[in-house]
């Protein structure tokens, strides 16, 4: 699980595996593989890191897979 928060400041913990994209337009939407739409606070990049290394703890990605550079 990966720890969020909503534009309301409420914490939510969502299955990674729930996520099919990610836009900003401009607050952030996550699009999930049953069709919800989820607002969060949280940046692109937070997601993108913490989706990583949540993979990476089933060693799916290599180490040092994800830079934001």
């Amino acid at each position: 699980m990966i720890k969020l928060t909503k534009l309301n400041h409420e914490i939510i913990y969502l299955n990674p595996l729930m996520i099919e994209s990610v836009e900003i337009t401009p607050d952030t939407v996550i699009v999930l593989t049953n069709g919800k739409t989820m607002v969060v606070s949280n940046t692109i990049d937070y997601i993108i890191s913490e989706v990583v290394s949540f993979y990476s703890k089933f060693r799916i990605f290599p180490m040092g897979y994800y830079s934001d550079k």
